[in-house]
């Protein structure tokens, strides 16, 4: 009889102890399916000032359905202070607009926020980012953080203006055809290839470390802004779209605008060794900027 009594109580006892963790399985289940976490304080006292976390609580977490009405999140109001941690963000999956400029945030997850078309996340610590995902992005500002690479652009078929001034890029391959606005003075670039961005017409390459610019197939190129280089010549024969010039502080020996004929702007000063600069007969450039030992003319030796 004692065996008997033992037994059964074993089984109760293994019953028990098994609807109990699957009782605790069943919590999980039910917190993920209805929350997400929000680690950082900062960010959601943020998302309860702007009524977005309803439940008006700084707890951690806050209700996925909340997170998934929001179509725009503007986080750069900083009276609750800077942002260190975006987890949570991947709950906002009809997100298209994001803004969480000018905080400390050293990484970000955005492969599920995948209906963003506009991202603003300049003035972090980001030293990389992955956008691959994010491919119904047509503008992404990523000025000033640490970044040395980027993983995705090329699935960025829609992307229209870029900007990465200010990081720490040596290379950069663009083969999105949809870009119009390149931004990424201030890098340590070495090399850049543009020559399938047909429809890009403003490019800012200011200080860096460029040798050579391949921009012959870039013919709606409006402003180029490429001072504060190592450029020795370029080729602008094929940019007659040219409005605004900037080639100061290079290695310039020659340079040939007399196909340029819409420049309105031209700087060249700097250049040590280019003392001739060759224009068309009659062509008139409304404003240039040019070093004492510097002319325009219609012939160059």
């Amino acid at each position: 009889m004692k065996t008997r009594t033992i037994l059964i109580y074993t089984t109760t006892l293994i019953m028990v102890l098994c609807t109990s963790c699957s009782g605790d399985d069943d919590t999980k289940d039910i917190f993920s399916n209805t929350y997400l976490r929000i680690p950082d304080a900062s960010f959601e006292k943020l998302l309860i000032a702007k009524g977005i976390d309803t439940d008006g609580v700084v707890n951690k977490q806050m209700l996925k359905s909340d997170a998934e009405v929001v179509k725009e999140l503007n986080l750069e109001n900083l009276e609750y202070g800077a942002i260190s941690d975006l987890s949570g963000i991947e709950g906002f999956t009809n997100l298209k607009r994001l803004v969480a400029n000018q905080h400390n945030i050293e990484q970000i997850d955005l492969g599920n926020n995948i209906l963003l078309e506009e991202i603003y996340l300049a003035g972090n610590y980001l030293s990389s980012i992955d956008v691959s995902k994010n491919t119904n992005t047509i503008l992404l500002d990523l000025t000033a953080n640490q970044l040395t690479t980027i993983t995705g652009l090329s699935k960025l078929k829609k992307l229209e203006n870029l900007n990465l001034s200010f990081n720490y890029i040596e290379e950069l391959t663009m083969v999105n055809t949809s870009i119009e606005i390149l931004h990424i003075s201030n890098n340590d670039l070495i090399f850049l290839d543009i020559t399938a961005a047909i429809n890009i017409t403003n490019v800012l390459l200011t200080t860096n470390k460029l040798i050579t610019l391949d921009i012959s197939s870039n013919k709606k190129l409006q402003t180029l802004l490429v001072s504060d280089n190592q450029l020795q010549s370029i080729d602008l024969s094929e940019n007659k779209s040219l409005t605004h010039l900037h080639l100061f502080s290079n290695m310039l020996t020659n340079l040939d605008v007399g196909n340029n004929q819409n420049l309105i702007e031209l700087k060249v000063d700097r250049n040590p060794g280019l003392s001739c600069i060759q224009i068309a007969s009659g062509q008139n450039i409304p404003t240039v900027s040019l070093s004492n030992n510097q002319e325009l003319n219609v012939l160059c030796n």
